[in-house]
């Protein structure tokens, strides 16, 4: 190991609080790090095929349960959980208020999304105006945008992330059962109704109710092994049963061949899925504490952290751009038969060089995650609000279509997060500077 990193790891490593929850951390950089690889590995790519993007799990369906190990957002969750309680009892101690604090959340989440939406919107215009099939730049849109549709689940829970503190603090354990309850019956009538629009509402109660085991975690609820063995047992008991005998599909992504997603929409077996690998991943946590003791670890994991949400939102456009580069140039043989024997040997080259193409996108765009302090007055509650409004909707819908249809750009949905951070103030304007005589 060169001794310039090595001085440099134990440097960072001395300068971590022994207060900090090196687990957290670890775990955030963990899960999102598992979602890129497994999205580089699911989508096809070939000559013969074009883009499949869900090309692994329709042409394997042996793979569907290996989705219960890989389909790791509810980790995310999680650590948002711990996250936010925290960051929102800190800021209580402060006297910082409610739509300060949003603001702030929404910053860290929301600027980076802003060279995404212009690069993209661009290519897009771009492409049309050269002869490109409207459906081809459609597809290529959305699944570069694939990532938003988490980022806008993550950012509604956000908003409802301190009231539901308060019900945490108030009812305990009772909180999450009601939520997951809830979730339940809009799942019944979602399903008999075959209305997909219908399970909506469990993207909000899914996924605020199981961030709530990161309050458990914080307030030391989930601190013992009998505890976290039993919240393992629930879940994987609960999600064995729905799977097993309720309508539910096997694959925790979302599969061509299904005809239920339990992932879009949300389904309540998502917040089962969390609970076992909560159990799994807190039963760990003493001999992971031990392993982040590690400087070179610890230093890898506050570098992931640092840029987390440009390596997150930029992956699936590398894929993307290298994908359409070589089916324009016909590289027959740098894209096997999908699933074939050359086909799996070749993953760890392919993931290497998409590897590469996203870290070049991460040292271009990561500066906008290092936003500067924000010293401005605490705005207005509708404010943040809104802006989280205009940020949601606009993404949700571009991760379900893109930013094409048959007719040229839906300029409307890129543009409505951007102006909305402008109009709402999360993107703070430059002053005007005044000169007196």
């Amino acid at each position: 190991m060169p001794r310039s990193f090595t001085a440099q790891a134990q440097k960072i490593d001395a300068a971590t609080p022994d207060s900090r929850n090196r687990e957290v951390d670890f775990l955030r950089a963990a899960a999102i790090t598992v979602v890129v690889l497994g999205h580089w590995t699911i989508i096809a790519v070939s000559v013969t095929g074009g883009i499949e993007p869900h090309g692994l799990l329709d042409e394997a369906r042996w793979t569907h349960p290996l989705t219960w190990l890989f389909q790791v957002m509810p980790i995310f969750f999680l650590v948002g959980g711990y996250s936010n309680a925290l960051s929102w009892r800190s800021a209580r101690r402060k006297d910082v208020g409610y739509a300060e604090w949003l603001r702030a959340r929404l910053r860290r989440l929301g600027l980076p999304l802003i060279p995404l939406l212009l690069v993209w919107l661009a290519t897009c215009i771009i492409a049309l105006s050269l002869g490109a099939e409207p459906a081809a730049v459609q597809l290529a849109s959305q699944m570069a945008l694939v990532p938003t549709w988490f980022l806008a689940a993550y950012l509604i829970v956000a908003i409802v992330a301190p009231p539901c503190l308060v019900l945490w603090e108030k009812w305990g354990w009772w909180s999450i059962v009601l939520g997951i309850a809830a979730a339940g019956i809009i799942d019944i009538i979602s399903i008999s109704t075959g209305s997909t629009l219908a399970g909506y509402p469990n993207y909000l109660l899914v996924w605020a109710s199981f961030h709530q085991f990161g309050y458990a975690w914080l307030d030391g609820r989930l601190s013992s092994l009998k505890r976290c063995l039993l919240i393992f047992v629930i879940g994987a008991v609960g999600l064995g049963l729905l799977v097993g005998l309720g309508p539910y599909p096997v694959s925790m992504i979302t599969a061509g061949t299904d005809t239920i997603s339990n992932s879009a929409p949300t389904r309540v077996t998502m917040a089962f899925l969390g609970m076992a690998q909560a159990g799994i991943v807190l039963m760990l946590q003493r001999p992971l504490a031990a392993l982040l003791r590690s400087p070179g670890l610890w230093m890898l994991t506050v570098l992931v952290n640092q840029r987390i949400m440009t390596w997150f939102l930029w992956h699936l456009t590398a894929l993307t751009a290298l994908a359409h580069m070589l089916l324009a140039l016909n590289a027959e043989a740098l894209l096997p038969t999908p699933l074939s024997g050359v086909w799996w040997l070749t993953r760890p080259l392919w993931c290497l060089g998409l590897l590469a193409i996203t870290g070049v996108l991460v040292v271009i765009f990561g500066r906008f995650e290092s936003a500067q302090p924000d010293d401005r007055p605490a705005p207005p509650v509708w404010m943040p609000i809104l802006a989280a409004a205009a940020i949601c909707v606009g993404l949700a819908i571009m991760a379900d279509v893109g930013m094409v249809n048959a007719t040229g750009v839906t300029w409307i949905w890129p543009l409505l997060p951007l102006v909305g951070m402008i109009v709402f103030g999360v993107v703070r304007l430059p002053r005007r500077r005044s000169y007196r005589d």
